[in-house]
């Protein structure tokens, strides 16, 4: 069905007529989507004819100015209304390829940003964190503004820069250090590959951008004679050493270690002792066998819902107690708590255990994780062999 679509007036104030359009059958109002039939111009006319007392209509003098205002804006009104009722009533003038490209104009329009938070809603806890943590350089790099047309490599070289070179949120003092960009760009790589995927990007930018290098990093473990070393050493916080051993005896990170409870602990005859837990960053389950000795350090048994370092927290007090332990001990490494955790993995593969078994200890899911420490064995065994050196 057709719209008619007529200029009609209406009298108003001081010797005036407002023109608007009437539109048969109603359109959608562009605001409200109600029906509508009316279209106020905000043009008027001067009314050229008034109602007598007689109540018969008689004709006004109009000056030369008002009679032109009156000619002119009648052109316009109806200019306006010939556009509406054309627009209204116009056919399909878009061939394929010209819907075509009005579509990939249309997603083009649509926000990366909108689209990034969209897949960091869906992540997992142990991942949404990085992916919240990418966002927020990527609203500061853009201040919260970024089409999809206006991705391309030189935005995303820039955005790289950008990340290599920025100040960390946690500290304007320091730099966001490189394996932290690295991770943040490939979140943002993810995204591209996903919405070119999706139909959104029509070049898949994500190929064509190399990733950030990561940067080799060194992790510090101990020795077995250092590890004994500590075990005779006394430490001012003994909850603190404890967990600390236990982590160098299983490979355990400090956040499980503390919300160990008891129930976590089996014995199996013939087996030994088992812990089952859930590890809080990868929300992976794991059995995990562990020795005697480090049963021992456990100390009497408790209810099965309490926790078995009861006590345990992460704080600069603690890490105060940690250094003054290390320090006592004669060892000058720069050692935190998880290093516990790499001494094990680095004492297990010096003494014959398998990559992969040490992998699945240690709850990696992907072997080369576990990599950097065969490396470390690696390195110390070539170390090892250049210090026999024969004087011929």
């Amino acid at each position: 069905m057709t719209t008619k679509v007529t200029l009609r007036q209406k009298e108003i104030s001081k010797g005036r007529k407002s023109l608007y359009l009437d539109f048969y059958p109603p359109i959608p109002h562009p605001e409200t989507g109600e029906p509508t039939r009316r279209e106020f111009l905000g043009l008027y006319i001067f009314k050229e004819t008034t109602t007598g007392r007689n109540g018969k209509e008689k004709k006004v003098v109009l000056n030369p100015i008002d009679k032109q205002h009156n000619t002119d804006t009648l052109k316009i009104a109806d200019s306006i209304r010939q556009k509406r009722e054309n627009f209204l009533n116009k056919p399909e003038i878009y061939n394929e390829y010209e819907k075509e490209q009005l579509r990939k104009r249309e997603l083009g329009e649509q926000s990366f940003i909108d689209y990034f938070k969209k897949l960091t809603d869906k992540k997992k806890e142990s991942n949404r964190n990085s992916w919240l943590s990418t966002l927020n350089y990527l609203e500061a790099f853009t201040n919260g503004k970024l089409k999809f047309a206006d991705l391309n490599e030189r935005f995303l070289e820039d955005f790289k820069e950008y990340l290599l070179t920025t100040k960390s949120t946690r500290s304007e003092k320091t730099t966001l250090s490189t394996n932290s960009a690295v991770s943040y760009f490939n979140k943002v790589k993810a995204a591209l590959k996903q919405a070119y995927k999706d139909g959104i990007l029509q070049t898949d930018l994500n190929s064509k951008l190399q990733p950030i290098k990561a940067a080799e990093t060194r992790r510090e473990y101990l020795t077995i004679d250092e590890l004994n070393r500590l075990v005779k050493t006394p430490c001012n916080d003994p909850l603190l050493k404890r967990a600390a051993l236990f982590s160098s005896l299983t490979g355990l990170r400090f956040s499980d270690i503390q919300k160990m409870v008891w129930r976590e602990i089996e014995y199996i005859e013939g087996q030994g002792y088992f812990l089952n837990f859930l590890q809080k960053k990868t929300k992976g389950v794991e059995v995990l066998p562990i020795s005697e000795q480090a049963y021992s350090i456990c100390g009497s048994p408790g209810d099965s819902v309490d926790k078995v370092f009861e006590g345990l927290k992460y704080s600069a007090y603690a890490n105060k107690h940690l250094s003054q332990w290390i320090g006592a001990a004669g060892i000058t490494k720069d050692i935190t708590f998880h290093c516990f955790r790499h001494t094990y993995a680095t004492l297990q593969l010096f003494n014959g255990t398998d990559i992969y078994t040490v992998s699945k200890m240690l709850g990696h899911k992907d072997l080369k994780t576990t990599q950097v420490y065969a490396n470390i064995v690696d390195k110390a065994k070539r170390e090892a062999t250049n210090k026999i050196i024969l004087d011929f």
